[in-house]
């Protein structure tokens, strides 16, 4: 792994490294460009990862109240999942208000940076989208109310001036991890048991998988950073890449991502309700899978970092899928 060059001039804006929007079609990129600019202003690899997570809470307080999959249920999760990408699209539309400037250097494909849409349409549609999470949220129940308030939030005071909190590494990767790795796994389960008719309490298993999914996020939210080292070093948001190096930066959210998979290795031995087999091998496949990928990473070719940072958004999404069968497995035994 070779070390990042030295930056270069802030007038020729870098190429965006960011997950991009593979998954909308030509189609709809040729004859609705609109709907492709708000797919963009969304971050989808943002709303996958709150629909996956969605899903698999799901699925685990569907398993926790031994509750068949109907219409009901269905209907349960389907007016959170709403809810909850509302204040998705909210908190990340906020971030590319405020960084219309930066965006141009780091990530130029987005929508409001390139122009695609008005800054009065992206308030619009901020504006619009907070205010669906919130009165959807307050209507289906307090744990929903209090998930999506909360993360509203911290997204608000993230993005917002004064506070601004993203100028500030520690407090920028603590927001980040704090609601994705803690607000959304405890708040949702809570939500999804209590409307399927279970007890207000937090199984071992749920527990484990907020651990998890905690210091994963972690990595995410100090990796990300890497490939926006030119516009935050010119705007002057201070970030760990800045004070530590891409290199550092780059071994260090490896080396947690490794702590996660070996602390769910083990897991898979001691935890109650799972399928231990299914849940240590995966895991350890990831693992391998993890360290064979990230062996030969080129910082100095932004390319070679986009690839890497949408592999770990993979393995996020991964494991809202693999968690919960493992918990199913361990239900039939």
């Amino acid at each position: 792994m070779r070390p990042i060059p030295p930056s270069k001039s802030a007038d020729a804006p870098q190429p965006s490294i960011a997950p991009q929007p593979r998954a909308a079609s030509n189609l709809v990129q040729r004859h609705l460009p609109k709907l492709y600019a708000f797919w963009k202003f969304s971050r989808p690899h943002t709303v996958i990862g709150t629909s996956l997570s969605a899903v698999g809470l799901f699925l685990l307080a569907s398993v926790e109240n031994s509750r068949p999959i109907d219409g009901w249920s269905l209907l349960i999760w389907l007016g959170a999942l709403v809810a909850c990408l509302c204040g998705n699209v909210y908190i990340v539309g906020l971030n590319q208000l405020e960084d219309v400037a930066i965006d141009r250097v780091n990530k130029p494909h987005l929508p409001i940076a390139s122009g695609e849409f008005s800054r009065r349409q992206g308030w619009a549609i901020v504006g619009i989208t907070g205010s669906l999470a919130l009165l959807l949220s307050a209507w289906q129940g307090a744990f929903l109310l209090a998930t999506v308030w909360i993360s509203v939030l911290i997204g608000t005071a993230y993005s917002l001036p004064p506070i601004r909190l993203k100028r500030f590494p520690i407090w920028a990767a603590l927001c980040i991890f704090s609601v994705r790795g803690a607000i959304v796994n405890l708040g949702l389960f809570l939500h999804f048991n209590q409307r399927l008719g279970g007890m207000v309490q937090i199984p071992a298993t749920v527990w484990c998988l907020t651990v998890f999914i905690l210091v994963f996020t972690f990595a995410i939210a100090i990796f990300k950073d890497i490939p926006d080292l030119e516009g935050d070093r010119q705007y002057k948001i201070t970030t760990f890449t800045i004070r530590l190096g891409a290199p550092a930066v780059f071994n260090l959210a490896r080396w947690v991502l490794t702590i996660c998979y070996v602390g769910m290795i083990g897991a898979g031995f001691l935890l109650p309700g799972v399928n231990g087999m299914f849940l240590s091998i995966s895991h350890l496949l990831l693992l391998g899978l993890l360290w064979w990928r990230s062996r030969s990473i080129d910082l100095q070719h932004k390319s070679e970092v986009a690839r890497f940072y949408q592999f770990i958004w993979k393995l996020f999404f991964l494991e809202y899928l693999l968690f919960p069968v493992a918990v199913g497995l361990g239900s039939l035994t």
